[in-house]
Order: structure tokens, then C-alpha cells, then sequence
């Protein structure tokens, strides 16, 4: 027999899952000014500053590889070139959308400090608000690079809009793609 779309897939076996992310890579035009956000105000310790040479896209390039870390051993990593040119050739430009972005669980006090961090630091190009999604109060702001981080509390009956989402997962999707575009978000 086979599977129709709106019938439940078997969960994937542990062992055949990634285990964590192990770092999410951009790069920045300015590392020292990276680590002042990164470190001083959003509080995530610099953990490695790597700077290498090698032959990347047929040429040989010059960039420091700087790491970092959360709570669960993974890291963001951010990329400098030496040479102007190859800066600009692997330059990451994106399309700024709050829909891009990079989300980290915290607890509500962490989200508070973060949030007063930012306060207090007071670049306004990081353009700190709160939305409530009703699964989770997330924090947005703007590092300088431009790429949005949000830091997620998760609402208190999380394991319950969990497991309710994961049973109705599939049927969810499936009433979506025939055009059923209503909410289901009952927790908002």
C-alpha cells in the first residue's frame, strides 16, 4: 500500500538524524565590530578565530573564520577577507525579510537581557521588537551584517503544541497545498 499525502510517514529513526546544527556560516566586512555585537552585547563567547590560506573558487584566498558559541556547542561563524576583491566575491547579499533569518531558543530572562543589551548598546540599526506568536515570544533584531536573529521563548505548554503539531503535521500541509489557507494557529 502506499502512502496518500495526508497519511502519517514513519518518524525518522534517531540514529539517521543530524545531531545539532554545527555552525551557520556568513560573512562580515568587519570582524572586530562582529565581535563587539556578537560578544559584548548579545553575549555569545568568541570560541575560535581561525585565519587560513587556501585555494577556494580556483584562486587562492586569504580569511580569518571567526566561531560563536551556544549553549549546545554550535556556533555562527563569520568569514573576512584579506583581499577587497575576494570580499566582494563572496559577500553574502540578501534580500532583507524578517522571514530570513536565524532563531535561537532562550529563556525568558536571557531574552530580557539580550533585549536590554541592544537597549543599552543602542545601534538603531538593530531594530529590536517582540512579536507573540502564541507558540513562542521571539525577540527580533538586526546584527551588523543585516541578518535577523530572533531569540525564541517557547510558550509554556510547549510539549503539548508539539505533539499536536506533529500528528497533524502532514494533514496540515496537504489542506494548505489544496488551497485551505486558514489559521490554524489556535495558541495566538
Amino acid at each position: 500500500m502506499t502512502q496518500t499525502q495526508t497519511e502519517p510517514r514513519p518518524q525518522a529513526q534517531s540514529e539517521a538524524l543530524p545531531l545539532r546544527l554545527h555552525h551557520h556560516a556568513w560573512i562580515t566586512d568587519d570582524q572586530e565590530a562582529n565581535r563587539r555585537f556578537y560578544e559584548d552585547v548579545i553575549g555569545l563567547p568568541l570560541v575560535a578565530t581561525w585565519t587560513e590560506r587556501e585555494v577556494m573558487a580556483g584562486a587562492e584566498r586569504t580569511y580569518s573564520h571567526t566561531l560563536y558559541g551556544l549553549a549546545d556547542g554550535s556556533a555562527l561563524a563569520f568569514f573576512q577577507f584579506a583581499d577587497a576583491k575576494d570580499q566582494e566575491e563572496f559577500r553574502t547579499s540578501i534580500n532583507s525579510t524578517p522571514l530570513r533569518h536565524i532563531a535561537f531558543k532562550v529563556e525568558a530572562d536571557v531574552q530580557e537581557t539580550i533585549r536590554e543589551r541592544i537597549r543599552a548598546a543602542g545601534p538603531a540599526e538593530a531594530n529590536p521588537h517582540v512579536i507573540d506568536h502564541g507558540f513562542c515570544v521571539s525577540l527580533y533584531i538586526a546584527d551588523p551584517n543585516g541578518l535577523i536573529l530572533e531569540f525564541a521563548v517557547d510558550h509554556p505548554d510547549v510539549e503539548k503544541i508539539d505533539a499536536e503539531q506533529r500528528a497533524t503535521a502532514h494533514a496540515d500541509l496537504a489542506r494548505w497545498v489544496a488551497g485551505d489557507h486558514t489559521s490554524n494557529n489556535r495558541w495566538r
